[in-house]
């Protein structure tokens, strides 16, 4: 089976390049630690409504997943202790939400019979899961690297998520591996369902960060990748429905005005000469690791 790695944003910043940077500022730091702690506790939310969905059958993989939001459950606790005392803010994140896009994305397919919907549930899940281990694996570096008593509170309770983080990765790439070697037809199944969720969870993860000029472009750019994942007719649909969001998102638009605003109020000078012009060029400027 064809491999899938989570892909650099805008294909130029790896995680350890953006982590590097959001360890140096306190307060977007713990808005990042927030938002693993959202994701994590939103997930159990999700992989619940799947066990539902299932209703018993395969019993194997309702069993798995029991356990999966069993673990899901203790990383967002483990989450909302740290942040609870480290004094910060256990709401909503601020921001577009990278699950609320996945499920947007992920809302607009079709899928035909239960065995497609199983494959397609656990490639969903494989993918993202393998992001989050990418960005906790990368925070953990980035921390070691920057060593003080808060960073290594923080360290301590990214390591006791990670190998969980992993496992989860790991048990996807089985039961996929396990479909595939069904049939010729199984493997194409989950081979179509990876590249799919790859295109969409990459998708909703830049459209979660990229607040500069052209965003709008770019997403239109991302939809028509996922549209040549689906069959031909599905795609016409699929188009017409998302198309709309990705061009008239007001949560972007709400994240774009306050980044600058919070930017002009911290350091006009250094707004006008470096942040403003990045936003109009849409170029990304943060220093990149060797």
């Amino acid at each position: 089976m064809t491999v899938t790695y989570p892909r650099k944003f805008r294909n130029q910043l790896s995680a350890y390049d953006i982590l590097s940077q959001v360890v140096k500022n306190r307060e977007l730091h713990l808005v990042t630690l927030n938002r693993y702690r959202f994701n994590e506790q939103r997930s159990c939310k999700d992989l619940t409504n799947l066990i539902e969905t299932l209703n018993g059958q395969p019993r194997e993989l309702v069993k798995d997943l029991s356990h999966h939001v069993k673990e899901e459950a203790n990383h967002a606790e483990w989450l909302t202790d740290l942040l609870y005392d480290l004094g910060a803010d256990i709401g909503t994140p601020p921001g577009v939400s990278y699950i609320d896009n996945f499920e947007r994305l992920l809302g607009y397919s079709t899928i035909s019979d239960k065995e497609t919907g199983v494959i397609e549930a656990l490639a969903a899940i494989n993918v993202t899961e393998k992001r989050g281990c990418e960005y906790f694996s990368a925070h953990i570096k980035v921390l070691q690297e920057n060593p003080s008593p808060e960073n290594d509170k923080i360290r301590a309770t990214l390591e006791r998520i990670m190998p969980e983080e992993a496992g989860h990765v790991r048990w996807g790439n089985r039961k996929l591996a396990e479909i595939a070697k069904q049939s010729p037809a199984m493997r194409q199944k989950v081979e179509q369902a990876k590249q799919k969720y790859m295109a969409i969870e990459q998708a909703a993860y830049e459209s979660g960060m990229d607040v500069l000029a052209g965003a709008e472009l770019r997403r239109i750019d991302h939809l028509l990748r996922i549209a040549e994942t689906l069959p031909v007719w599905e795609r016409p649909q699929y188009l017409l429905k998302s198309l709309p969001d990705a061009i008239f998102d007001g949560e972007l638009q709400k994240t774009r005005l306050e980044l600058l605003q919070k930017a002009w109020q911290k350091d006009p000078a250094h707004f006008f000469q470096n942040l403003l012009p990045m936003f109009l060029s849409g170029e990304l400027s943060v220093k990149k690791s060797a």
